[in-house]
């Protein structure tokens, strides 16, 4: 991010990174367990054959109490097709009524859902969880601190809800009760009077305690719960984070500005191979073609702006423009594909280790942090398109000897050569994205630059010691940086640009660079 800044600095408004979309969901548990609704029937002495009769009844009644009072303010709404614009059709009924805070409206459709069916097996009735579709009750709210936002009731057993805000809505909330002058298109700030105040009201969302906020609106939605569950009215909404989008929004001073650099970003992104992507993404170590992920870009033009979005199974990476705002944007559906360090949540005083992010609210700032550092290397490499300085001017000071690393070092590394082999197969192997993940190691260089293992002692020295002088070199013309306490290293942000532009030159025929200097 910073070398993006740096790189932009004249033509950067302000920078705002923070949740877009947020869906949650609230299920009971105990129902979801395999034997879970046979344990609600016996509990409540309910026999099997009136298991559809039972069911019947509770969904009349949980219909009949989410929506009277809407009912009585006319306006509930049937929709017939689950591809009507719900969206549209609540903020139809906020401009007819002028609401201006509180329930907007109540929208009722039937949508797939998983819920329960009686089936028998080896002669004997019981209760499966399956795949079925029933009404979903819709309720529209403008609250006072989110703002726009939905609150869904599934209306058969177990009564899932899902809950949908979006942050920047969120964020326009607290900025008007700060006082904070701002322009803004759809979910996008175009302007605002003080951008660090800004990035401080959107970080102060992470720290909301979700499930207190969400089992507010429980009783708003689905009045009758925990009653209507008889013996088993203990039972309480667990939340998770179904979906999320983290967004970095980077203000520029003019439309035109941006539509200029965003066209080359774009052709840049369209060329990155599905290992830059994942590499983007957080994954680590080697990925020649041996991972179980599917990778996918696409472009796209809208009537707002242009979008490029990379596909990694169900997560998604995007960037695009609106008006004078680029967005890069992280999605994530998948969360098991994101690992984290964090102790077991079996045993959480325990070691760490790098486990799978999970769903839980709990973990919502593990999620922020994974998705601002999936962001930020993106925008990194999206800042060495734009390189005011020529080939010679990046390049040349590697051609020269350069000052050991350390505070008292005397002695002077070698110069590098681009151009030679060895040189420039050192300086690709470096550039990998992988290690902006996690930082190169010794080991890791040698695995790359050696390709054929060895058992042999003394040759493992060998090859232990070459590299430690080529790390050394590498420290000495500051493309290497070390990690602090560790023994990793990362390539310094200022080197990527030097990097990529002898990269660039040594990949270009004579024709294109003659043309281009022309």
């Amino acid at each position: 991010m910073k070398t993006f800044l740096q790189r932009f600095a004249g033509i950067v408004l302000g920078v705002l990174s923070g949740f877009d979309r947020l869906v949650l969901k609230g299920k009971l548990c105990a129902l979801y367990a395999p034997e879970g609704m046979n344990v609600y029937l016996d509990a409540n002495k309910i026999l099997r054959k009136d298991f559809d009769k039972h069911t019947r009844q509770v969904t009349e009644k949980v219909l009949q109490a989410s929506i009277a009072s809407t009912k009585a303010l006319d306006r509930f709404e049937y929709l017939n097709s689950t591809n009507i614009d719900k969206d549209q059709v609540a903020r139809g009924y906020a401009a007819k009524y002028q609401v201006q805070q509180g329930l907007v409206c109540v929208l009722q459709c039937v949508e797939p859902c998983w819920s329960f069916a009686l089936e028998s097996q080896n002669n004997r009735l019981t209760v499966q969880g399956k795949q079925r579709k029933c009404s979903h009750l819709y309720h529209y709210f403008i609250d006072p601190q989110f703002g726009w936002m939905y609150v869904r009731l599934q209306t058969w057993f177990p009564f899932e809800m899902q809950v949908y805000v979006n942050g920047r809505e969120w964020l326009a909330r607290m900025m008007d009760r700060q006082g904070l002058h701002y322009r803004r298109s759809d979910n996008k700030i175009l302007q605002v009077e003080d951008w660090q105040r800004a990035q401080e009201l959107l970080d102060e969302q992470l720290q909301t305690n979700w499930p207190s906020v969400l089992d507010a609106y429980q009783p708003l939605v689905h009045p009758l719960h925990p009653t209507l569950l008889g013996k088993l009215s203990q039972l309480r909404y667990n939340w998770t984070v179904h979906q999320s989008e983290w967004a970095t929004d980077v203000a520029f001073a003019s439309r035109a500005e941006l539509a200029k650099w965003m066209l080359l970003w774009q052709r840049q992104a369209l060329n990155y191979p599905s290992t830059e992507v994942l590499r983007f993404l957080g994954r680590s170590g080697p990925l020649q073609g041996n991972y179980n992920w599917h990778v996918e870009t696409e472009y796209k033009r809208f009537y707002e702006g242009l979008r490029i979005k990379h596909w990694v199974n169900k997560n998604s990476l995007k960037l695009y423009d609106h008006l004078n705002v680029g967005r890069v944007e992280l999605t994530i559906n998948d969360v098991e594909f994101f690992k984290v360090y964090r102790a077991s949540q079996a045993d959480p005083n325990g070691p760490l280790d790098w486990r799978s992010l999970r769903r839980t609210v709990a973990d919502l700032y593990r999620r922020a942090e994974v998705s601002q550092k999936v962001n930020e290397r993106y925008l990194a490499s999206m800042a060495t398109v734009k390189e005011t300085r020529t080939v010679k001017e990046l390049v040349e000071p590697l051609c020269q000897p350069a000052k050991e690393p350390g505070k008292k070092a005397e002695r002077k590394v070698r110069a590098l050569n681009p151009w030679s082999k060895a040189d420039a197969e050192l300086l690709l192997t470096i550039s990998d994205p992988k290690w902006m993940v996690t930082g190169i190691r010794n080991r890791d260089l040698v695995a790359v630059l050696y390709k054929k293992e060895t058992n042999d002692v003394p040759e493992k020295r060998r090859r232990s010691a070459r590299v430690t002088r080529l790390l050394r070199i590498l420290r000495g013309h500051s493309l290497l940086q070390k990690v602090p306490k560790t023994h990793r290293y990362h390539v310094n942000e200022n080197a990527r640009a030097a990097i990529a532009a002898h990269l660039a030159a040594a990949n270009a025929n004579p024709e294109e660079l003659a043309n281009q200097a022309a």
